[in-house]
This record gives C-alpha cells, structure tokens and sequence, in this order.
C-alpha cells in the first residue's frame, strides 16, 4: 500500500477542516464567546497536522490512487475528520473526548444522534459547528474534496465510489471531478434557497442556517433540546418536510432535470417508489392517531407528514413526541429506518433501490418455483440487472442485518434494554439519530456509557460507508499484501 499518497489526501483534509472551523471562529469572535480560544487552537491543531501530512507525501500528489489506497483513504478520512471536528468540544470542556468524537461522528454521518444532555447552555458557535459538521458530512468529505484537488481527479474514481452511496449511482459527467463539482453546486444552491425560505417563515438568520445544514445533509441536529417543535408552525414543519424528501432524493436526477426538466424525476423508478412509499406512510399514521390520539385530521397529518419525512429521509428532526403514538404507528416510523430514501442522496438506510430489487428478485424466484426451467430476471427501469448486481444487492441486506444484531449484542452489554440496544444501533447505522424510549424524541445519547458510545460510532461509519468499505480492512491482506490493486 502506498502510505505517501493516503498521507498527502490526508494532510489537504485537515487543512479543508481546519478552513471549514473559520466560520464558527468569526462567529464566536463576533458574539464575544469565550471559545473562539477553543477554534483558534482547533485550527492550530489541523494546521500543524496538515504540515507533517503533507510534509510526508510530498512527493505523491501527482501519483495514481488504487482501490487499495482508494478505501484506506476514506476510512481513514473519516476518522480523522471525526477527531479534528471534536476537537471544539473537547477544548472548551463541552463534552469528554469519547463523547465528543462520538458527536462529531455523529455529525459528520448525518446521523444526528447527540450526546450533549443541555443545548441551552452551549454557545452559538459550537452549535452552528454541529451543524456545519452535518452540512460537510452531507456532501460527503471525498466526494467535497475530489471536487477541490483536480489534481488527483483522473484516478479519484476509487474514492468518489467509496464514498457515495446505493448500486444505481451513475457518473453524470463524463470526468470525476466535474461530476463532484456539479453535486456541490446543487447542494449547495438546494442549502442556499432553503436558508432564505425558513427566514421568510420567521426564523432568525442563525436559526435558518444551523436547519438549512441539517435538512439538506439529512442530518437532524437543532440548536434545541425539542429540536423543530420548538418553533411550532405548521407552516416551517411542511418547508421543512419537503426539503427533507427532496433532500433525499438522487442528486443525479436534480442535475439530469436541468437537460430534461421533471420528467427526469418521474421517469425513474427509485423516486416514484420513494414518494409513494412516504405518502402511503404518511396516510397509515394519520389515520392511527387520529384514532387513538385524538388529532384533529389537520394536525394528525402535519405531524405524521413531517416525522415521516424526517425518518424516511434519516434526518432525525422531531415535531412532536412520536414516542406518544400508538404501537403500529411507531413500528412504521422504524420500518422507515431500514428503507432509508434513494441511492446518490444525503441519507442513509438500505435505500429504496435495494429494495426494489429484492422484492422483485423475490417474485421473480417465486415464478421460478413454477417453472423450474425460467431464467431468473429482473428489470430495474425497464433494464435487466446483471446477476452480479443483484448477489451483491442480496449481500448487502444479509451483511446490513447481520451487524445490526452483532452491534445491538455488543451494545446491550452496556447495560441498554433489548429495545434500546437494538433501535439505537437501528438508528446510527441507517442515520437517524433518534430511537425510541430512552433514546426516542424527548431524550438524547448523553447517558449511554464510554464504551456504548464507541459501538455507536462504529454503527455510524459502518452506515455511512455502507460496511463494505469498513469491513475490507477487516481482511489481513489489506494490510500484509505489498502488492497495489
């Protein structure tokens, strides 16, 4: 493996967060904070690390990236933009190393899980970092910075399909780096206009900003403690509900509309099934507490639409204490865990295409026990899918369920119930956030112990990296192998 290369990459990340940890910088400097000291020395830190790193691999910027140096260099990415994103809290004492990394994790992910028991007495500037870590998260750090080092573009393939997520993303540029440039632009446009919209609703600018982050980067971080039900407007509940569906919609589809208008949306299976999913969703819950609730049939809607939105996108924002609705509505909430929206966007989950896929492999087995002699076919927008994709389709939801149960094992050792265990790990992994029960919409991650908070965090890099990537460092050979591949 060559190490040379990985380093330099390295070395330009800290440096881009180190750049990115400015923003709050100035914000604390100009609402006179105390922890402008904690930024500067933050920055200071990714500085001095951006020297060495680069200083090792100098002389491999122009060399090629392999899939070798292509995974190490994602995993290690984010790990390391995970301890330089903590390093704010740790310094100002906001929270313990563990469960600061645990809450950068968490941010970068888009997750949205938060191990700080009091949002009141943070200051604004570490807050809207929380939310800068989601934003920068969202767009996902390789594919941001295969957009800023042109220089590696012609070989950075190996860390933008690292990187993004589902089996139908597709290179809507002919090169890496313009494609990664074009998703910037619209992600950050998406942000931009969702900013100026909250703030014609009502809310102040930083308020506006710090939801804008997490809505788009599906992330779910809020300055307060009852996250968006602290505004209490229908109307900043269904603005914000709709940027979260579309936030978790394929951003190669919002490109590919700019040539060939909405039909690019409608045409496309994935995006259909998502909305409708999410639609018919939203119709059962409604129905339910309306019921049993009590709701009237306009509030029984605003906040099912909403905390469907907020789940099916894996954003994790909170409208109202969903932990209060019958069984069945809370058991669809978790089925919206596992879905999660559609490949190529900012959310996590198994996403809709694999699903569609299976069913369809599922009927098409099912035809095949009719007639033994049938080839075994399934159409995936009106192509027929390589066996291949679909073993690994299969794969995949296998490897997704199995290190849930592994992890929820590892976290009820902790001392965390059956429930909690298994819903937080459901959680991190598909980058929710909120569980249920003690860790459901009125409660945060601030009690888990140390150690609960590590397997957490794995569950999160696991998701966001969707476990292959992770799980190839696992092989020996990765790291005994001196050959490049």
């Amino acid at each position: 493996m060559y190490t040379k290369i990985i380093a330099y990459l390295l070395g330009r990340l800290s440096f881009g967060m180190g750049m990115a940890m400015v923003i709050p910088f100035i914000v604390a400097v100009f609402n006179d904070e105390p922890c402008f000291l904690d930024f500067f020395f933050s920055i200071m830190t990714a500085g001095v690390l951006y020297l060495l790193l680069t200083e090792y691999g100098k002389d491999a910027n122009r060399k090629d990236i392999s899939v070798r140096e292509g995974i190490g260099t994602v995993f290690f990415a984010w790990i390391l933009a995970a301890m330089l994103a903590a390093l704010p809290f740790i310094y100002s004492g906001i929270l313990d190393p563990i469960s600061a990394f645990f809450e950068s994790m968490s941010g970068l992910t888009t997750t949205g899980a938060t191990s700080i028991a009091d949002l009141d007495v943070v200051p604004s500037s570490i807050l809207l970092w929380r939310s800068l870590t989601h934003w920068i998260g969202g767009i996902g750090i390789i594919v941001l910075f295969v957009a800023l080092l042109p220089q590696i573009a012609g070989s950075a393939v190996y860390l933008f399909n690292a990187e993004v997520s589902g089996f139908a993303n597709s290179r809507i540029l002919p090169r890496i780096h313009t494609t990664a440039v074009a998703l910037f632009i619209i992600y950050f446009l998406m942000t931009l206009g969702l900013t100026i919209a909250l703030m014609f609703l009502g809310m102040s600018l930083f308020d506006a900003v710090n939801h804008a982050c997490s809505a788009i980067a599906t992330g779910g971080f809020s300055p307060y403690n009852n996250s968006v039900a602290y505004f209490d407007s229908a109307a900043i509940e269904f603005v914000l509900g709709f940027a979260m569906i579309m936030a978790g919609g394929n951003f190669a589809l919002y490109y590919y509309m700019t040539h060939s208008g909405i039909k690019a949306l409608i045409n496309d299976l994935e995006f259909r099934v998502y909305i409708c999913v999410l639609f018919i969703v939203t119709g059962m819950i409604t129905w339910n507490i309306v019921h049993v609730n009590g709701f009237t049939l306009f509030e029984g809607f605003r906040y099912a639409f909403f905390q469907v939105a907020s789940f099916g996108s894996t954003t994790g924002f909170v409208s109202y204490n969903y932990d209060e609705w019958p069984a069945f509505s809370k058991l669809l909430l978790a089925l919206m865990y596992f879905t999660g929206a559609c490949a190529g966007s900012t959310a996590g989950g198994i996403k809709i295409c694999r699903f569609i896929v299976l069913v369809k492999t599922v009927a098409a087995e099912l035809r095949r026990a009719l007639h033994p002699q049938m080839l075994l076919t399934v159409y995936y927008n009106k192509k027929i899918l390589p066996v291949s994709t679909i073993i690994n389709i299969s794969r995949f939801f296998f490897m997704y369920i199995l290190v849930i149960v592994v992890l929820s094992f590892a976290l009820s050792f902790t001392g965390l119930s059956v429930e909690d265990s298994l819903f937080g790990v459901a959680s991190c992994i598909s980058s929710v956030g909120p569980a249920f029960g003690t860790l459901g919409a009125v409660s945060n991650f601030a009690e888990v112990t140390p150690m609960g908070k590590v397997v957490l965090s794995v569950a999160m890099l696991l998701g966001r990296l969707e476990l292959f990537t992770v799980l190839a460092l696992l092989r020996s050979e990765y790291w005994t192998k001196s050959k490049r591949w």
